[in-house]
């Protein structure tokens, strides 16, 4: 599954490269919600969850906001982007209460398999209202509540929304942003050197994880749980990368204002990523018991083919197939001795391998 982004038409103007700090709260937030999938952010996770305990509550209330589908009022809808989480939290105070109930009501609801109706359909005895509200507990009880509240009172939910981000920008989240900002701040001017002289697809391929190129045209493939074509131009694609969104890679295609991209920038994450197919081949190579019994031997220190096949009572054709099999999974690698080739188990992919099932299906 994947999205594709078609960026046809798209010149060095129509792309913005920057962090947004609503966007990096929104992703604290998920990390804070689900630690157990940000095992690497464990250390933060602990002092975040920690600053302010009369927070929790609250923060268990708004959280189908910065679940996966991550609600699109956390991102960007105007251009150029702010400076600062103050001016952010500005515009979401002074939305009317259809601008807010159209943004919030998707991310409640947290999918897209069928659309939310528009906020003038979303009135309280409207029956699309009450259809929405019972779409929305069938996905969760906590889900149901909040569209509850969010249709009978848009602007005290907002009101509400806005007390709990300023809540948690006093309690965490402004020391981390000024530790975090300026490398994102440094990040984003070398991206948007990049864009300056380079076609934009060939700088997203670099600089989003598992994106690659698609034919010979501006098409590039975002490994993601979704299957989508996304045509960008005519309005501006903004890349907004972040320190906390790791293993995560979102994009917001549904606002006419823009196209979002928010991603893990470089220095925040391991240098390989891997694809669903790069891991399906990964764990189908340890599926054999004779490739595992390979494994145990290559563990040790690093050995030939023909020691190999000694050892195994096997030709050595035979260990020749599972060893390209397991080089190619990137479980083994192999060195040249002189006139001799020595290999060995990648043990450092093997302990990773339980991390890169979660970032990969979580992604």
């Amino acid at each position: 599954m994947s999205i594709v982004l078609d960026l046809g038409g798209l010149g060095p103007a129509d792309v913005a490269a920057g962090p947004f700090a609503l966007s990096e709260l929104m992703a604290s937030l998920h990390v804070l919600a689900e630690p157990e999938h940000h095992p690497e952010a464990a250390a933060w996770t602990a002092r975040a969850a920690v600053a302010d305990p009369g927070l929790r509550d609250e923060l268990l209330v708004f959280a189908p906001l910065w679940a996966r589908f991550r609600c699109r009022l956390f991102f960007p809808r105007s251009l150029p982007l702010t400076t600062g989480l103050d001016e952010e939290l500005t515009a979401l105070a002074e939305l009317s209460a259809d601008a807010f109930l159209d943004l919030v009501a998707p991310g409640i609801l947290g999918s897209t398999a069928q659309p939310v109706p528009p906020a003038r359909e979303l009135r309280p005895s409207a029956t699309a209202a009450r259809e929405y509200i019972r779409r929305c507990q069938r996905r969760s009880y906590a889900r149901g509540e909040l569209a509850g509240q969010l249709v009978a009172a848009p602007l005290e939910l907002r009101d509400r929304l806005l007390a709990v981000l300023r809540a948690a920008d006093a309690a965490f989240f402004a020391e981390d942003w000024r530790a975090l900002r300026p490398a994102l701040e440094e990040h984003s001017r070398e991206v948007r050197r990049r864009l300056a002289v380079r076609p934009p697809a060939e700088v997203l391929t670099e600089l989003l994880p598992t994106a690659v190129r698609v034919g010979p045209g501006a098409r590039i493939r975002l490994d993601k749980l979704q299957n989508h074509e996304v045509r960008v131009a005519p309005r501006p694609l903004v890349l907004i990368p972040s320190a906390r969104v790791r293993p995560h890679l979102t994009v917001k295609n549904e606002h006419p204002s823009c196209v979002v991209i928010q991603y893990a920038a470089r220095g925040t994450v391991p240098d390989e990523q891997l694809t669903v197919r790069d891991l399906h081949h990964r764990l189908m190579a340890l599926t054999s018991p004779a490739r595992m019994e390979l494994c145990r031997h290559l563990l040790g220190e690093p050995i030939t083919t023909s020691e190999l096949a000694a050892r195994l009572g096997s030709s050595e054709p035979q260990v020749s197939r599972s060893l390209r099999i397991l080089r190619e999974a990137g479980l083994v690698r192999s060195t040249r001795d002189g006139k001799l080739v020595r290999h060995r188990l990648a043990t450092d992919v093997i302990r990773r391998l339980g991390h890169d099932v979660l970032a990969t299906v979580g992604r």
